[in-house]
């Protein structure tokens, strides 16, 4: 096969996951809006995991997940995009808390906190944090394994791997010793990571460390998705303790508002890049 073929190989595969990626977000869009002519508008677009939109929102965030694995792309950014791809999962197997009432159909009792886990849901996501627990170790191990095989380069995956190992250990023993405390909080705490991750992301493409800068207008892109992500980020992590106290679903809004600048992302990365395939991480 010539070096050209194999070129346009790669560069249909990165275009395609790119595109694949801003897919999950229409995806998952899609879901919440079908849902909501049954159930309304809830106070966030997480709530719908406990409607029938919850096939797809879990669907497409795996997807990601897997997608961002390949696409990580190069040195600081690698290491930032996989810990994203790490956080996504969680995001999906372990739903948010609720208010009482916040969803027709799911009973929820707090006790006189604002939002609490729906523990008739534990068992979900005890199997989803089993299975994340042992997938997660398996490829740390088949990437130590390949790099021992010098089929890629260890110093170029090892703070990927570190930041896998600390992550993975983290959920075990907060899974392990902290369960309350895990229901509670893992799946704010990894969605606001993943969008932190994707700001940070942003910044990086705008001005990155090696190669040539982007065009003024991509840098100017990127910029505004990683000064809009901040400012959600913000919203979101002072909004989400009032959820479903006023009439105006606000966390939904900017949840929603979070996606779009994600998608942005995707799009924006993929017109800069669209003849650029990543570079292989095969050991020299």
């Amino acid at each position: 096969m010539s070096h050209t073929a194999v070129s346009t190989s790669l560069e249909r595969t990165y275009r395609y996951l790119r595109i694949g990626v801003a897919g999950t977000v229409v995806a998952i869009l899609l879901a919440v809006a079908q849902a909501a002519t049954t159930y309304g508008w809830l106070t966030s677009i997480s709530d719908y995991f406990y409607t029938p939109a919850r096939d797809v929102f879990v669907g497409a965030l795996v997807a990601a997940s897997l997608a961002l694995l390949a696409l990580s792309g190069r040195g600081v950014v690698r290491g930032g995009v996989d810990a994203a791809a790490l956080f996504a999962p969680l995001i999906a197997l372990v739903p948010t808390t609720l208010a009482p009432g916040a969803v027709p159909g799911v009973p929820v009792e707090c006790g006189g906190t604002a939002r609490c886990f729906p523990p008739q849901y534990e068992a979900d996501a005890a199997n989803g944090v089993f299975v994340y627990l042992v997938l997660g170790g398996l490829v740390v191990l088949v990437a130590l394994l390949l790099a021992a095989l010098r089929q890629v380069s260890l110093a170029e995956v090892w703070p990927s791997l570190l930041i896998a190992v600390v992550v993975l250990a983290a959920v075990a023993l907060t899974w392990g010793f902290a369960r309350d405390v895990f229901l509670q909080q893992a799946h704010f705490v990894a969605t606001t990571a993943f969008f932190a991750l994707f700001a940070a992301a942003a910044v990086r493409n705008a001005f990155p460390r090696q190669g040539p800068p982007p065009p003024p207008v991509i840098r100017g892109l990127y910029i505004a998705i990683a000064v809009g992500l901040i400012l959600l980020l913000v919203a979101y992590a002072f909004l989400l303790p009032q959820a479903g106290t006023a009439g105006i679903p606000v966390v939904l809004i900017v949840e929603t508002a979070a996606l779009v600048l994600f998608f942005a992302f995707w799009v924006v990365q993929g017109v800069e890049k669209w003849s650029d395939p990543d570079p292989s991480i095969i050991a020299g």
